[in-house]
């Protein structure tokens, strides 16, 4: 029997969102989990996250996002995977996300969004099941 696979995660801050404390701490904790992660920095495009995913060969693309963009930068996001045809990355997103547009966000293809205040272990749990699962 092999070493389980390591899951490798990019978590990623798009646009002008200039918080990151809460990206940190999830990339920390991620890595604690026993998860490689890279961290994209802050401004990133849609162009530049998904040229890091692609490069990096990660399995997951999370977004933070605290600006209240989530919807228009998510679906930016699905249009670029699918014009890369990477579309067998998952992808998360977490940050200021009302309840009443998680249904949206899942519409589009995401499949976790943790809004602020998520337990730590409940995103870990989360990425482990949905990636080990492929």
């Amino acid at each position: 029997m092999g070493t389980p696979k390591r899951i490798k995660v990019l978590i990623a801050k798009p646009g002008l969102d200039g918080h990151d404390r809460g990206a940190r701490v999830v990339a920390l904790a991620l890595k604690d989990a026993g998860m490689e992660v890279i961290y994209s920095g802050l401004h990133r495009t849609i162009d530049q996250i998904v040229n890091t995913a692609v490069q990096e060969d990660v399995d997951v693309i999370g977004l933070s996002i605290m600006t209240g963009a989530h919807i228009p930068i998510t679906r930016r996001l699905f249009e670029k995977i699918r014009e890369r045809e990477i579309g067998d990355k998952a992808v998360f997103v977490g940050g200021v996300i009302p309840s009443r547009d998680v249904p949206k966000l899942k519409e589009m293809g995401v499949a976790g969004v943790f809004p602020g205040g998520t337990p730590l272990a409940e995103t870990i749990k989360f990425l482990q099941s949905t990636v080990l699962k492929k």
